[in-house]
């Protein structure tokens, strides 16, 4: 082995246990992360699913009323059965 390598291998291993903290921390940090966009995202996702339920359902449920008196008028000046 040459110097240079020897001396590199020595410096990694002097510092490999610093090396595998980062590398543990750096893992931790991208699931907390990945952990919160997926909640973020289904919390979006059942929000607006929600919201448009309550929406479609209060269109659902509006009444209409229609005055047919004066067709109810016209249906009895019409001539039937018992004209004859």
């Amino acid at each position: 082995m040459s110097q240079a390598k020897v001396d590199r291998y020595k410096e990694e291993k002097k510092n490999r246990q610093k090396m595998i903290k980062k590398e543990k921390r750096h893992e931790r940090m991208l699931k907390v992360c990945g952990v919160v966009v997926a909640v973020a995202v289904i919390g979006w996702v059942g929000y607006s699913g929600y919201s448009t339920l309550t929406k479609s359902g209060k269109a659902a449920g509006k009444t209409y009323s229609v005055d047919t008196t004066s067709l109810d008028d016209f249906m009895q000046n019409l001539p039937g059965e018992d004209a004859e």
